[in-house]
């Protein structure tokens, strides 16, 4: 049975321990391995140690986590008004403390210790020099928010204007060394932290961030207070039990907002946005309330094994809830009001019998989610699942046992993508431990609709009137229009908006193209087809650039960052992914 971190032989460091160990996961460091260890070895140690220097003795701990935790025991001591405890040689229960070896050695190390050390020389804290490639390689790094840290691309992008130096081309014709060379010796003092893959990232370690925070000082001497992510780790003399089993993200203030969330995800064929002027007027369909049932739809694929297809909706009918199974053209899961007269809505405009609430479900295992990042199908989905046109997206983690050493890989990526999802989609993320909690998830969600649905009128928008084009707008425009009437649509008549394949036009087939590139997110996507509005628009583009040889190579590389590089973080395109773009469509 797992001990409780009060109940340990040393729960005031092993408190300190942990609020280290959380910091460094919310900023994704590469320090977390290093707590980690320290923090499991001390758990599990049944020992109890009067001073940090003890701990050295234990898996994870070096001079430099052991005199972070002297400091933070004087900095106790003071606080509460109790003595600081004696530096020890050696860990209870270990070598000559318990009486091994014991003898003369014994008297030789009493007259070491009595003898004075000699105080060692204080090491002068690293400062780069003003305006110098180190200095604006930390700058960079220090106004950057990106949890996954920052390509050389990027970095060097938002370097550059804090160096004097450049960061392609050396400064002397005869030598090969630009200011990003002094990331080599960032790297050395342990400034920076390089995560390596298919696209190298940098971050600031611990100490890259006190450094940022002098260096940040002294390029702004007027400012009054530091950037959110070189702020000090905060100091408690406790531990806070709640506060570890809990997640909290800081997220910086979002920058305004078109007044439609969906005008960039739908232009008019000549590439402006929706108006309310161009979109089409109509008499909703009221479905009155005893007139339908709130059903779930299951999608067919949804199994726990494939010698047992069926699990899921066996156990869902045990509850009370026997889902209705087809295959979903969007999600794993979904809520419609389905009619008691099953020709109403043929009657009265629309099709089916069924109407789409404003829920839906996507449902992930851990093993298929790191798979889906992996391979780029997570940014694609989420995509589709945000141009549903649904209120309320729900993202089920089921957190399975899976390898711990592949998990471990791929922590800071899951973690990452959880919490973007949750901040930057707005999705709600729901954590499961197996397929049974998941259910009951299922269970509850739908008896809730029940009752939240089945006593009110729908209103359902009429089949005829909607487009791939107004889809999207149209539903933006009622909500705002009227935020206390929501509006709904058919189901087939939703499963044809949102399908692959079913309303495939030339800009769809377009984006999808753009898309296959990596790196390139659907936003990404539709801002360059906003440019160029076909695919052969955009390789003209390319052959207009002109020149030959290098010079005609590095105008095609260039083309999409010259356009796209001064936009919003979501929408930019810089240098390198411009590069990857080039020679795809360039020949670049």
């Amino acid at each position: 049975m797992p001990v409780d971190d009060d109940e340990t032989a040393n729960p005031l460091y092993l408190a300190w321990v942990k609020e280290w160990l959380d910091k460094a996961r919310e900023l994704n460091s590469k320090g977390v391995t290093t707590y980690r260890n320290a923090y499991n070895s001390l758990k599990a140690c049944p020992v109890a140690f009067t001073h940090p220097c003890q701990l050295n003795a234990l898996k994870g701990f070096g001079p430099k986590l052991c005199d972070r935790l002297t400091q933070k025991l004087q900095e106790h001591c003071d606080a509460n008004g109790l003595p600081m405890p004696q530096k020890k040689r050696r860990a209870p229960g270990t070598g000559q403390a318990n009486g091994i070896g014991g003898g003369e050695g014994d008297d030789d190390e009493e007259e070491a210790e009595a003898r004075p050390a000699k105080k060692p020389r204080k090491a002068k804290p690293y400062v780069p020099k003003l305006r110098s490639g180190a200095f604006a390689l930390i700058m960079g790094l220090a106004e950057s928010n990106s949890p996954n840290g920052m390509t050389k691309a990027e970095l060097i992008e938002e370097a550059q204007p804090h160096c004097d130096s450049s960061f392609s081309a050396p400064s002397d014709p005869a030598s090969f060394y630009t200011a990003w060379n002094s990331m080599k010796t960032l790297l050395d003092k342990d400034l920076v932290h390089e995560r390596r893959g298919p696209t190298k990232r940098y971050t600031l370690t611990d100490d890259g961030r006190e450094v940022a925070a002098r260096v940040y000082q002294i390029a702004n001497p007027d400012a009054a207070t530091l950037p959110r992510n070189l702020e000090p780790t905060p100091r408690i003399g406790y531990f806070d039990r709640n506060r570890s089993q809990s997640v909290e993200v800081e997220v910086e203030p979002a920058a305004p907002q078109p007044a439609s969330a969906y005008t960039d995800l739908v232009p008019t064929a000549d590439g402006s946005s929706s108006n309310s002027s161009a979109l089409p007027k109509f008499r909703p369909i009221c479905l009155r309330p005893g007139s339908f049932t709130v059903q779930l739809v299951l999608d067919v694929r949804e199994i726990r094994a494939r010698t047992d297809r069926d699990y899921m909706q066996q156990e869902l009918a045990k509850k009370g809830i026997p889902p209705i199974v087809r295959s979903l053209e969007l999600g794993d899961a979904l809520w419609v009001a389905k009619c008691h007269d099953a020709n109403f809505l043929t009657r009265t405009g629309a099709e089916g019998d069924e109407v789409v609430l404003d829920w839906i479900v996507e449902r992930k295992r851990l093993d298929d989610l790191m798979g889906s990042i992996k391979d780029g199908r997570f940014h694609e989905q989420k995509f589709r699942l945000k141009r549903s046109g649904l209120k309320n997206v729900v993202y089920i983690v089921e957190e399975i046992n899976i390898d711990p050493l592949n998990k471990d890989k791929w922590e800071v990526a899951v973690e990452s993508a959880i919490a973007s999802t949750q901040v930057v989609n707005g999705f709600f993320v729901k954590k499961t431990q197996k397929m049974d909690d998941t259910i009951r998830y299922l269970t509850r969600m739908t008896l809730l609709l029940k009752k939240q649905y089945e006593t009110r009128p729908l209103y359902v928008i009429p089949t005829g009137i909607l487009t791939t084009q107004n889809y999207l707008p149209l539903l933006e425009h009622l909500r705002e229009k009227e935020p206390g009437m929501d509006h709904y649509v058919s189901y087939p008549a939703f499963a044809s908006l949102v399908s692959k394949s079913d309303t495939m036009t030339l800009r769809d087939v377009y984006l999808k193209m753009l898309m296959c590139t990596r790196g390139v997110t659907g936003e990404k996507a539709i801002e360059i087809q906003k440019r160029w509005k076909t695919p052969h628009e955009f390789v003209k583009a390319f052959e207009k650039c002109g020149g030959t040889g290098d010079v005609g190579k590095k105008r095609r590389q260039q083309l999409v960052a010259g356009e796209m590089g001064n936009l919003f973080r979501q929408k930019k395109i810089a240098g390198a992914l411009s590069q990857k773009i080039a020679g795809v469509w360039g020949d670049a």
